[in-house]
């Protein structure tokens, strides 16, 4: 027998592969940070000894979730601007709210907190735009969690950085000093085309070839955004992009809530990703993104949560559940992001949204051991004939029990293993107080 670290034993297994395989009575075979084998659990247990066995009945072994687009160190924001317009509730609120507010305490916990979320409601991998990212990144170190993440970058002073110029130089050096960690990524991210001035959008593509890393921005979020882009650039903004050499295999773009037909053909022939975040969307009256033709017009598009302050959690089973019925009701159309379209999206889409494809997002031997267990023995899971369909519209995110990332169990049998959550949340508690009084003033 081969000696390995973890075999995780259940009654059914989801690999997302490219067969969309579904097993029953299975098992994962993990040593180190890799997945060994998935097979018939009589198969992996005659053929591997484990230092570990998790034995998991009348579950659901399945990959993990890959929220495409969050800022995590926003939960300490949770709640507090609520039933706002997208461009009132930025500049009226959150931005001023930041900049009183927001510096590397504020960033840590938060993240932390937004990790112990994310892990208990089964996401391992998460892409962060936020301010002192770096800060972002230890907490995601700690937590386990795997993460890709990038400094905003504004024309106008963050509490990080003073001008441009320096904020790309953090940014450099998030790249220096993270780079072949196991765990955290880095992604350079200009906020969006209303708030990079074309020198700033020009410098972060330079940084970008140079280290080889991608650049993720927020695009065409509401209607107002795409008006105001036009007015300034000429053309629309996918043009303009393509103009200064932004399309390319590189791109991950957030939102794209008002992207026309041209508009997806090139990203499509390009390579460009999506980050679609329909509960973000919805809330702050974005409007509904095409994403059933950007599908069908070949691009790659992952799911996100976006931030606490405009979801408000990082749920990523809440927004499956949502994408797949936002879309049908907009279209009158009960046909369209089938449960198992949602599911996918959730999971290997996400990871090819964010360039992780190889390491992440199935369970297939050879790739990274990011894995989540599900309940199922619950009286809203029962009867079952559908997994996708049960993952989408009836499961939640309490009902994952189990969390393996890098080959590493992080949560078991719904306890943090990596984080103490009642010290992160008395911590954001603690903050939150701060927050409130400087709004006061």
């Amino acid at each position: 027998m081969q000696d390995v670290d973890l075999i995780i034993t259940g009654s059914k297994a989801l690999l997302l592969d490219e067969k969309n395989t579904c097993l029953n009575n299975a098992a994962v075979a993990v040593n180190g940070d890799k997945i060994i084998a998935v097979d018939d659990s009589k198969k992996i247990l005659k053929q591997f000894e484990a230092k570990k066995i998790i034995v998991a009945g009348d579950s659901l072994i399945m990959p993990s979730f890959v929220n495409c687009h969050t800022h995590a160190a926003m939960t300490c924001f949770r709640g507090i601007a609520d039933d706002l317009e997208l461009m009132d509730w930025l500049n009226n609120y959150i931005f001023p709210a930041e900049a009183k507010n927001v510096n590397k305490e504020l960033a840590y916990w938060g993240s932390l907190l937004g990790a112990a979320e994310m892990i208990k409601s089964g996401t391992t991998t998460f892409c962060d735009m936020y301010i002192f990212e770096d800060e972002t990144a230890r907490a995601a170190k700690e937590a386990g969690i795997r993460c890709l993440v990038g400094e905003v970058l504004f024309d106008f002073p963050s509490p990080n950085f003073k001008t441009p110029e320096e904020g790309v130089a953090y940014t450099k050096m998030l790249i220096e000093k993270w780079q072949d960690d196991p765990l955290v990524n880095i992604m350079i991210e200009p906020h969006a085309l209303y708030t990079c001035s074309q020198p700033l959008l020009a410098d972060v593509k330079k940084l970008s070839e140079e280290f080889n890393v991608p650049i993720g921005l927020h695009l065409l979020e509401n209607a107002a955004e795409k008006k105001q882009l036009e007015e300034k650039f000429g053309k629309g903004a996918v043009s303009f992009l393509k103009d200064i050499g932004y399309l390319n295999e590189q791109l991950v773009a957030f939102h794209c809530v008002h992207f026309t037909e041209e508009d997806m053909k090139m990203f499509a022939d390009y390579g460009c990703k999506v980050s679609h975040n329909p509960a973000s969307n919805m809330k702050l009256a974005s409007g509904v993104a095409p994403v059933p033709e950007m599908i069908k017009a070949g691009v790659t598009v992952g799911l996100g949560t976006d931030g606490c302050a405009s979801n408000n959690n990082l749920d990523m089973i809440k927004e499956m559940g949502t994408t797949a019925k936002l879309h049908k009701v907009a279209r009158l159309d009960p046909t369209v992001m089938d449960a198992q379209t949602v599911v996918r999206m959730a999971t290997i889409e996400g990871a090819k949204t964010l360039g992780m494809e190889k390491k992440i997002g199935s369970l297939e031997s050879g790739k990274k051991a990011d894995i989540i267990v599900i309940g199922l023995n619950e009286p809203h899971l029962t009867p079952l004939y559908c997994e996708y369909s049960h993952l989408v519209y009836a499961t939640s995110g309490a009902d994952v029990d189990t969390v393996v990332i890098n080959g590493k169990v992080v949560m078991e049998n719904r306890k943090l293993l990596t984080i103490n959550e009642q010290d992160v949340m008395q911590k954001v508690r603690d903050i939150a107080t701060k927050v409130k009084k400087s709004l006061q003033k």
